[in-house]
């Protein structure tokens, strides 16, 4: 399994339209996807003051594929798409990792 992991920066000043990026953008890079896309979770970075430290990341959006193939042709058609629709709901150029998920685990409860 497959995690591309979209995550934008925070810095001081930086903008973030969360209800865009969850009702517009998400929904939008889903629909261009297409099944190249098995899930899609969306994070985001919570400030909850000390001992915490303030979030890294303003909003870590992971995109699961069972392979990276599939992923690969969908953002190769609809990248620029996606790209371009990042000035409406950020200033913050985000940072991609693509990982291979080795481990997940659920815990039990009694």
């Amino acid at each position: 399994m497959v995690r591309i992991s979209v995550m934008y920066p925070s810095r001081a000043g930086a903008r973030f339209d969360y209800d865009y990026y969850e009702n517009r953008h998400i929904p939008l890079a889903l629909s261009l996807l297409g099944e190249a896309v098995r899930s899609v979770t969306v994070e985001r970075g919570l400030d909850p003051g000390p001992p915490w430290p303030a979030p890294t990341y303003l909003v870590v959006a992971n995109f699961v594929r069972d392979s990276l193939d599939a992923y690969e042709q969908a953002i190769g058609a609809h990248g620029r798409a996606l790209q371009a629709d990042l000035a409406n709901f950020s200033d913050s150029l985000p940072v991609i990792q693509v990982g291979e998920v080795r481990t997940e685990m659920q815990t039990i409860r009694g």
